[in-house]
């Protein structure tokens, strides 16, 4: 509608006219944001519709004549838009409309075939289902994600063309020059929000297609159960009235609870309706054939209700992922699950000293280069340095000084030792913990949230973070000569540090969140890894939600506060925790030299790290609370039968330590159970 309002400028309407239909329709804009939060360039972005009505505002009363230029610089980029990405989005729907109307008819038949059919007239029927699912799924995929191209592309697409408009405006105009100087800040703002979003958008996509390339080439590495969950369509059958009729739900089964949630289908609206319905999983069974006219059947007994469910899953694959997910009898004997393949990096000491040789050799050798880490080496060479550099008998002989080892191969190996870790740098524990930092609203509370979760990663981890977040603060203080902001290096290092443990669709939404992780680390790497967290600081300040976030709740036993813990009493230990990665570049050297024998002992890191002063506030000096009474700090539910719930200000009896880390173990109203250690202190 908007690009229809545009269209007006062209005609000889006046201006007053003109201007005010252009600004009420910026104003009516607004942006869909994809995910539960935005960043703060994209709220910069959809803040700059208001910004630009404003402006407009402003110039009603002084407009004598219309910009001659608006048709090149705003109107045809904006049909160009809509021709080219929003009509080939309106395609993908069509088509994928057409293919579910299709796959759900061919699926309703398939499924009410009658088990007494020939086998092959059955696998007849099986062939053309697969067949047809297959097809489904692809053009499934690229409707998903031609839609999310296009909301991201708006986000530049749709913004630029505005903003060379305006400035074309401040050329023609009489109060043009002062009214730009107004704009300058915000227009400043703007094109670095542009930039970065598109920097995001770019590496984002190739991750997209990347994973969309791996989803058609093999479907089953990717339908495989997670670990926690296990979600889809389910027919469930109903019986009423001596009949018994099948219905089509979506199901969400939790297995660490053991908790199997159920919401209506209406085939009308295309999806899930009415309220939800749950019950905790007792026991899962196969349904033979033979006992039932339907295929790919399963019975669930309910803790909570009584009598068996009989549930129909999609096909034989559904129905053995659905049985492995709830630990059911006569399990099929093999699975797709993939094993992590074995990784050769470690947190050791050849890997410190490996990274601080490194380091220093960028920081001595490129640290102005352009594109630094951008830039990508050639695979062979890299694969030599590292094998070279992390082998004890050759690590000594490695002289980086060499014009053997160009400074982007030095870099690419960086970020390939870190990559070939067992799990990210900054742990898959607390990956969603630093992205849910990131979607806060308050900066400052962004900065407190990501300073305690940092604290609380393990010492070698935390060490190593530090050295490389040191390096990199470096590196874009060079910036106007390597051209690496600190918005590029988060880019190049968000996916690497914070990636998740799950290749999917709505993880690779907040591959952008992960980039602006990066970046607070970047730029308050002093105030992070010299300072212990403030533990005074509210937590509701620390937790206040992100805008368009999911709504706040009660918080489990499972998500502890993040800054409860108190910062040592004695400094030199805190000093002896921040020793690692506090070095310049001389402090590197000293390292890289003393790190010609790769083979000397870890036990003074190993002693380091085994006499730091534990970070949590109920963890005395001597370790013994036995019997001790303990005031609760914060309300928690428990997800357990073995955990304690409770409201702030509980008082609990017998507090003591238990075999469980980072929890107590205390009594309440004459139960025994567990409590979070750093929801509570002692009295």
């Amino acid at each position: 509608s908007y690009v229809k309002s545009v269209s007006f400028l062209c005609l000889p309407l006046h201006p007053s006219t003109i201007s005010s239909k252009f600004a009420d329709s910026l104003n009516d804009f607004k942006f869909q944001c994809i995910g539960d939060a935005e960043t703060d360039d994209e709220m910069c972005i959809a803040k700059s519709l208001q910004e630009f009505a404003a402006v407009l505002q402003n110039l009603e009363d002084e407009r004598t004549r219309m910009i001659e230029n608006a048709n090149d610089v705003l109107i045809l980029p904006l049909e160009r838009f809509r021709k080219e990405q929003i009509s080939a989005a309106k395609d993908a729907k069509k088509k994928y409309d057409k293919e579910t109307e299709k796959y759900c008819a061919v699926l309703e038949k398939h499924l009410s075939l009658s088990a007494k059919k020939k086998e092959a007239h059955l696998l007849e029927a099986d062939n053309q289902v697969d067949n047809v699912r297959q097809h489904f799924y692809e053009v499934s995929l690229e409707y998903v994600f031609k839609v999310q191209e296009v909301q991201e592309r708006k986000m530049f697409d749709f913004v630029e063309p505005l903003l060379a408009f305006l400035q074309g405006l401040f050329t023609y105009y009489h109060h043009g020059y002062e009214l730009a100087k107004d704009f300058n800040h915000f227009k400043t703002d703007l094109t670095i929000s542009i930039q970065n979003t598109r920097n995001r958008f770019e590496s984002t996509r190739s991750e997209v297609e990347s994973l969309m390339r791996k989803m058609k080439e093999n479907p089953h590495e990717h339908k495989s159960v997670s670990q926690h969950t296990m979600e889809g369509y389910l027919y469930v059958q109903e019986k009423r009235s001596f009949v018994s009729t099948w219905v089509k739900y979506y199901c969400t089964y939790y297995r660490e609870s053991k908790k199997v949630t159920m919401v209506l289908f209406d085939p009308k609206s295309g999806g899930k309706t009415g309220e939800e319905e749950s019950f905790i999983l007792k026991s899962c069974t196969r349904r033979k054939t033979d006992s039932i006219e339907k295929r790919f059947c399963f019975d669930v007994e309910a803790v909570d209700r009584p009598g068996v469910i009989t549930m129909q899953a999609l096909s034989e694959e559904d129905r053995r992922l659905w049985m492995e997910a709830m630990d059911g009898r006569e399990p099929v004997g093999y699975s797709f699950l993939s094993l992590p393949a074995p990784s050769v990096a470690q947190l050791d000491v050849i890997g410190f000293n490996v990274m601080k040789k490194f380091i220093y050799a960028v920081e001595t050798r490129g640290i102005d280069e352009q594109g630094l880490y951008r830039i990508a080496g050639v695979n062979s060479k890299i694969q030599k340095l590292l094998s070279l550099a992390m082998d004890p008998k050759t690590c000594a002989d490695v002289e980086l000084e060499s014009p053997e080892w160009e400074i982007k191969t030095i870099t690419s190996a960086i970020k390939h030792y870190l990559r070939m870790l067992p799990a990210p740098l900054m742990t898959y524990q607390y990956q969603r913990s630093f992205i849910k930092a990131a979607k806060m609203d308050n900066p400052e509370a962004r900065v407190t949230e990501v300073h305690a979760l940092v604290h609380r990663l393990p010492e070698k981890n935390r060490q190593m973070l530090e050295l490389l977040v040191k390096h990199l603060a470096n590196v874009a203080s060079h910036h106007q000569q390597n051209l690496m902001t600190i918005a590029n290096l988060g880019v190049v290092f968000g996916p690497t540090l914070l990636r998740p443990q799950e290749e999917t669709v709505a993880a690779i939404m907040d591959i952008k969140f992960q980039n602006i992780v990066v970046e607070i680390l970047i730029e308050h790497h002093e105030r992070i890894f010299r300072d212990m967290p403030n533990s005074s600081l509210s937590n509701t300040q620390l937790k206040t939600p992100r805008r368009r976030s999911t709504d706040s709740k009660t918080p489990s036993c499972s998500e502890r506060p993040l800054t409860l813990f108190h910062t040592p009493t004695h400094s030199h230990k805190g000093e002896k925790r921040n020793s690692v990665g506090n070095a310049t570049a001389a402090d590197l050297q000293h390292s890289v030299s003393s790190s010609a024998n790769c083979n000397s002992s870890s036990s003074s890191s190993s002693s380091s790290s085994q006499g730091r002063t534990p970070r949590h506030s109920l963890t005395s000096n001597d370790g013994d609370f036995t019997g001790r009474k303990a005031r609760a700090l914060y309300a928690c539910k428990a997800e357990h039968d073995s955990e304690l719930s409770f409201i702030a200000g509980t008082i609990f009896e017998n507090v003591h330590t238990s075999r469980e880390p980072g929890w107590l173990e205390g009594t309440l109203d004459g139960r025994t159970g567990l409590i979070p250690e750093n929801y509570v202190e002692f009295v």
